[in-house]
This record gives C-alpha cells, sequence and structure tokens, in this order.
C-alpha cells in the first residue's frame, strides 16, 4: 500500500490546515516604510540643526529662508501690488518656527509645515495691509454691505438662499447687537484682523475677542430660530 502522502494533492498545504504556511505568504512591501523612515531622518535632521550648535543653526536657518522665499516671492508679489515684502513675512515666520519647534509633531513633512506657518502669516500680514486705510467708520453704519462669499459655480436656488441668509443677517445685526458690538461683527465679516479692529477702535484684542463672541452667539442663535441650517452656520462664522 502506497502512502497516502504520495497521492497528496500539490496544491494543498504541506501542514494540512487548510492555510498556507507563513514561509508562503506574500510578504508586504517595504516602500512606503521606507518613504516614512526617510521623511522622519530629514524631519530629525532640521529640527537638530536648528536646535544644534550656532553654525549648524545659522546654516540651517539659511536654508530654510531660501526655502521659504522661493514659495512666498511670487504670490506676494502679486498681491495688493506687491506692496507686501516676503523677506518682513519670511523673517517673522523664522521667528515663529524657531519658537514653535518643541511642537512640530512630525506628521508632515518640517519644510512643509514651516511653509504652512509663513503662510498664515503671510495672509495675516496682507489683511493688515490691506485694511490699513480703510475706515472704521465705514463698518459703523447700518448701510455697510455684508458680503458672504460663494464658492465657484452657483444655482439660481443656492444664490437665493444665500442672499436670504444676508438679508436675515442684516437684520439680526441692527436689531439685536449693540453698536460696539455691530461694529465688530461687520468688521469681523468683511475679515479685518482682530488686531487691527483693535487698533482702530482703541480697544485691546482680549475685547474684541469677547465681542465677536457674544455678537456671533445672538446671531447665530437669531439665524437658527429663523431656520437657517447648520452647515450655513458653520460656513458664516468659521
Amino acid at each position: 500500500m502506497s502512502d497516502p502522502s504520495h497521492h497528496r494533492n500539490s496544491s494543498t498545504p504541506a501542514n494540512g490546515s487548510g492555510e498556507h504556511s507563513p514561509s508562503s505568504d506574500p510578504q508586504p512591501t517595504s516602500a512606503n516604510s521606507q518613504v516614512n523612515d526617510d521623511c522622519s531622518q530629514v524631519n530629525d535632521h532640521w529640527v537638530a540643526r536648528l536646535k544644534g550648535e550656532p553654525d549648524q543653526r545659522d546654516q540651517a536657518l539659511s536654508e530654510l529662508r531660501e526655502m521659504l522665499l522661493r514659495g512666498l516671492s511670487k504670490p506676494m508679489s502679486s498681491r495688493y501690488g506687491g506692496a507686501l515684502s516676503a523677506e518682513d513675512v519670511v523673517q517673522e515666520a523664522l521667528v515663529k518656527i524657531l519658537e514653535s519647534l518643541d511642537q512640530f509633531a512630525g506628521r508632515s513633512r518640517f519644510t512643509t509645515w514651516a511653509m504652512t506657518i509663513a503662510n498664515r502669516i503671510g495672509i495675516s500680514a496682507m489683511r493688515r495691509k490691506h485694511f490699513q486705510d480703510v475706515s472704521i467708520e465705514s463698518f459703523r453704519t447700518d448701510e455697510s454691505a455684508i458680503e458672504l462669499a460663494s464658492e465657484g459655480d452657483v444655482t439660481l436656488s443656492a444664490e437665493f438662499d444665500r442672499q436670504s441668509m444676508v438679508y436675515k443677517l442684516q437684520a439680526l445685526i441692527d436689531s439685536t447687537l449693540s453698536e460696539k458690538q455691530r461694529f465688530a461683527i461687520r468688521a469681523t465679516l468683511a475679515g479685518m484682523p482682530v488686531e487691527v479692529i483693535a487698533e482702530k477702535s482703541g480697544s485691546n484684542r482680549n475685547s474684541v475677542y469677547k465681542m465677536v463672541h457674544d455678537a456671533k452667539s445672538k446671531l447665530k442663535s437669531g439665524l437658527e430660530t429663523a431656520g437657517i441650517s447648520a452647515d450655513a452656520l458653520a460656513a458664516t462664522f468659521a
């Protein structure tokens, strides 16, 4: 009598369990792991140099400065007639990056994180520049217009809803807010930075933040009562 194992189907696993042996399983690719390891090493190298000896730190700052300038020069020169200097923004960004090194968690490339900081500072600086010569009196009158941005092409129905919301928002601002709150919320909706509102109104950031917060709470309550959707509210008061 022949050994039954001689007649075992060639496709049947040798261990007879119906499962492939570990040695026959496809091995997971290590490409993604290698990319992550490389990114982590580059990130660590940036941080180590920026925290290192003066010569290492200066070299890293010089490289980072050049990278940020390349990324910011074109968009900065194309807005507001190029009145804002990319050099000034980059200098402020470098200070902020150094102050925030311990907050870098490594979830992205270090250079991406650094550029995000520079972009935020640039946007804030451009907004301050834009509103530098805008009179605060234009936000104190009941006739001051409220604009809610619409994204891309919109249907007639969507545009009607948007205009209806603007009308209700204007009515609530006029009827439920104090004079100071009306000014603060109109300026905020127009995109004026809090620090500029504080400067132009002779107030301070904390007072403006509280004023805007209280005004938004009243307006949200009024819009909810008027049947405005939660999504629309979130978009308006993002």
